[in-house]
């Protein structure tokens, strides 16, 4: 959708600030999903949120596909945000609790292939919208949504058991733990991190005087490595601890975001983003496992919608302010400043954190009785 919205321009008169609020509606309907919906996964519910989340999103693409309209596009949007949140933390769940002592990896494989996605997302816009128009690409992955939906509706999904299942309706109470509250302090500067890079990388690139296909193959290139590494960074951070393996990761981060604001040209700039992508390759999961070793296995759900919705409302604070901060403070200023804030949250963590800060060779929380449904 990123890689069309010059289309829904061009083609349907919507103004730029109208199709920002578009892309921010997603997020913000995503984060209220996994904040609210979440612990519904933890209460026996995890395949019928995954089945419905897959549902929403094959609505809000068909509504993309034909919507003509600021109105239709922005609900549309809105569905498909709403189906993110709803799905993704019942998905995660039963990959923490399916094989607890190999969380971390799969973790990391789960990673890998939402990135990978992620990735793949422009090459499929530009394939099928070349030859089918606007809906081409939207009509696309509502049919692959729907015939994942087939698959996953005849799956046994591992829930918790009745009489074990928690009665918490939100999440946020999570947080009162601080081992939690640690973790989510790592995604936050993780997210924060993304929200900034990722508005402000082809703008400096271009302001250095880059060749275009530098700044453009830059965005693929710095997710290469964690569809890579994801799985192999996620069995490290498992056994080296994710505190201390998240909070180094981030501040490496810190550093390689600092040094963005001093690079001289685009040469240097990009040997940096060499090293920070796959810095990030490594360290990425940091968060996750954190979180899911913290919080109670029947409560997992809960937890990975709270640190999911957590991040994405900093990816979204991040570019929202980033381009302000960038054309009234300059390249250096807002990229130091960025990293400074990555800092402060990680000294934050590690305050939360306490003695899980060296924590090793982690497991969540078990202790609890695992039906297959």
């Amino acid at each position: 959708m990123f890689t069309m919205l010059d289309d829904f321009r061009n083609s349907f008169g919507i103004a730029e600030s109208a199709l920002g609020f578009i892309v921010g509606i997603g997020f913000f309907a995503s984060f209220l999903g996994q904040v609210t919906l979440a612990p519904l996964a933890d209460r026996g519910r995890a395949r019928r949120l995954i089945v419905l989340g897959l549902g929403l999103e094959v609505i809000g693409c068909i509504g993309m596909a034909f919507g003509t309209s600021f109105i239709a596009l922005l609900i549309s949007r809105l569905i498909m945000g709403l189906g993110a949140g709803t799905a993704l933390p019942a998905l995660r769940r039963v990959i923490i609790v399916a094989d607890p002592e190999n969380f971390g990896s799969n973790l990391g494989r789960i990673l890998s292939f939402e990135v990978a996605g992620f990735t793949a997302g422009p090459i499929v816009a530009l394939i099928f919208a070349q030859f089918f128009g606007i809906p081409g690409p939207f009509i696309f992955l509502s049919a692959l949504i729907a015939a994942f939906m087939l698959v996953i509706g005849k799956l046994n999904i591992p829930e918790t058991a009745k009489e074990l299942q928690p009665t918490e309706r939100f999440a946020i109470d999570l947080l009162k733990n601080r081992a939690i509250a640690s973790g989510v302090l790592i995604g936050v500067a993780l997210f924060f991190m993304i929200g900034v890079f990722d508005s402000l990388w082809v703008l400096m690139m271009d302001d250095l005087g880059s060749q275009e296909w530098m700044a453009n193959l830059g965005i693929s290139l710095f997710a290469l490595p964690l569809v890579i590494l994801g799985p192999f960074g996620g069995k490290l951070v498992q056994r080296v601890g994710p505190y201390r393996a998240g909070g180094f990761g981030m501040l490496c981060g810190a550093i390689y975001m600092s040094c963005y604001g001093l690079m001289p040209s685009p040469a240097f700039m990009f040997v940096i983003f060499l090293f920070h992508s796959i810095n990030d390759g490594f360290f990425v999961t940091g968060a996750g496992v954190a979180v899911g070793t913290s919080a109670p296995l029947e409560r997992q759900a809960s937890a990975q919608g709270l640190l999911g919705g957590l991040e994405v409302l900093a990816a979204g604070f991040a570019a929202s302010f980033s381009g302000v901060a960038y054309d009234h403070f300059g390249r250096t200023t807002t990229f130091i400043g960025t990293g400074a804030i990555m800092v402060a949250l990680i000294g934050a963590s590690r305050v939360f954190a306490g003695e899980h800060w060296s924590v090793r060779n982690v497991v969540p929380k078990s202790a609890i009785s695992l039906d297959i449904v």
